[in-house]
């Protein structure tokens, strides 16, 4: 268990799921005066898991399923996924003014340092890559290593660099819908829009999603406005970046947009020591769409680490 309870100011509550559907029940704990809920399976070393934009816990619920056992054995790690500040189905504490990475990553150190457990193997996607940096960073001590899945850390790639300016052309082409929608005011059609552009679908696409993943998305399309306008200001100091020095995997998908791709190629030079690897047809929606391959490489990463530092 996470005995999340041991320092929480609440006590722990089991309920109904946030969002669209999830397998166990979620837990909540109190951080930094609100509630996260959260999942969790097996035991172990901890692997935390931090979702991305316009989602929540929901979105690992295909990879929990493959990483609570390996060829019909339970694994020797434990799945912890939780849902960050503003997102899931859950009222706001506020009207969004704290909506930051920042305040996201402050947010998952206090869920981290909660669990009583030691550091953990923390893995982020997307927007939940940049949280995840963020708080690695700020809080080596808490983190044993590190997986990053098509991080937005937009710091990598200065804007004055050919890789920079190709990185943003090719980000402004597909997002470029999204904002005019939320310029509009229509945060549900920018959410669609959203989903579509980063999963490469085509238009009406994301009518043809599952039911589960439609809810999802919809629940968490209230974000979409705070998360734009806070994504221009940098959370993170690249200079940062290379002063840690904990193992860490960065992955992309084999078909995912130029944007990602050059993210994940600048990363390299931030983290001499990261391990690359990219999902054979995969794109930006690759740990769900492909939670076998995405959890199978997470697991030889984590092996690895394991054999090379046993604890």
């Amino acid at each position: 268990m996470v005995r999340l309870s041991a320092r929480s100011t609440a006590p722990l509550r089991h309920d109904a799921p946030t969002g669209a559907t999830c397998a166990p029940l979620a837990a909540h704990v109190e951080v930094n005066g609100i509630c996260l809920p959260y999942v969790e399976q097996g035991s172990g070393q901890p692997v935390v898991f931090v979702h991305g934009a316009i989602s929540d816990l929901c979105v690992w619920e295909p990879v929990r399923v493959e990483f609570a056992t390996r060829d019909g054995i339970a694994t020797t790690y434990r799945f912890v996924a939780y849902t960050q500040r503003y997102f899931g189905t859950h009222p706001w504490p506020d009207d969004g003014r704290q909506f930051s990475a920042a305040t996201h990553a402050d947010d998952l150190a206090k869920f981290i340092a909660a669990s009583d457990a030691g550091p953990v193997h923390l893995v982020g996607t997307s927007y939940g890559g940049l949280v995840a940096a963020l708080a690695a960073v700020r809080n080596p001590a808490l983190v044993r290593s590190l997986v990053l899945y098509e991080p937005a850390l937009v710091c990598v790639l200065p804007e004055d660099t050919e890789d920079g300016k190709a990185a943003r052309q090719d980000r402004a082409e597909f997002i470029g819908p999204v904002i005019s929608a939320l310029r509009a005011g229509d945060a549900i059609g920018a959410a669609r829009l959203m989903h579509e552009a980063v999963n490469q679908l085509p238009p009406g696409g994301f009518d043809r999603e599952p039911q589960a993943i439609q809810a999802r998305v919809l629940d968490n399309a209230r974000t979409l406005p705070l998360l734009f306008a806070t994504l221009s200001s940098s959370d993170i100091s690249c200079t940062a970046l290379k002063g840690f020095d904990r193992p860490t995997l960065v992955m992309r998908g084999e078909k995912t947009q130029a944007y990602y791709v050059l993210i994940n190629q600048a990363i390299s030079r931030y983290f001499p020591a990261a391990q690359q690897v990219v999902l054979k047809n995969a794109n930006h929606g690759g740990p769900r769409r492909d939670p076998a391959a995405f959890t199978g490489a997470v697991f030889e990463f984590l092996s690895k680490r394991d054999r090379d530092d046993p604890v």
